[in-house]
């Protein structure tokens, strides 16, 4: 991820807005009956990764201010998480996602309890 933040002489080339704009192969998902709701899903989602990269390069600045005091754009370039703070982070974005997508998840798992299969619709019927 840290990448994302470097700017080197061979990034700085690249169109990000143009490549914002092209085209992915193949069909746009589509998740709701309204293309509008859809292109929101899109762009919530798109902020919510870039949310998630703001909180990994701030958990990068805090840990070294807790190591070193005082910090370089440098050393937070450099910064390699160790096994502990890549589990910590690895956490963070579970939870994160997790909240971002509570709502979804209450509607699936409401859609599972009012399905009844086949099996139960019969075993209902019959002991009733």
């Amino acid at each position: 991820m840290a990448c994302l933040w470097r700017l080197e002489a061979g990034m700085t080339d690249i169109d990000w807005i143009a490549r914002a704009g092209a085209r992915a192969k193949g069909a746009r998902p589509k998740y709701f009956e309204d293309p509008a709701t859809d292109r929101l899903l899109s762009i919530v989602m798109a902020l919510a990764g870039e949310v998630a990269v703001v909180k990994e390069r701030l958990d990068t600045v805090e840990r070294l201010l807790d190591a070193k005091g005082t910090i370089s754009r440098a050393d937070i370039e450099a910064y390699a998480p160790d096994r502990d703070a890549g589990h910590a982070r690895g956490l963070m974005h579970r939870e994160f996602a997790a909240r971002i997508l509570r709502g979804v998840q209450q509607d699936m798992e409401s859609l599972e309890m009012a399905e009844s299969s086949v099996e139960d619709v019969s075993k209902q019927l019959r002991d009733s």
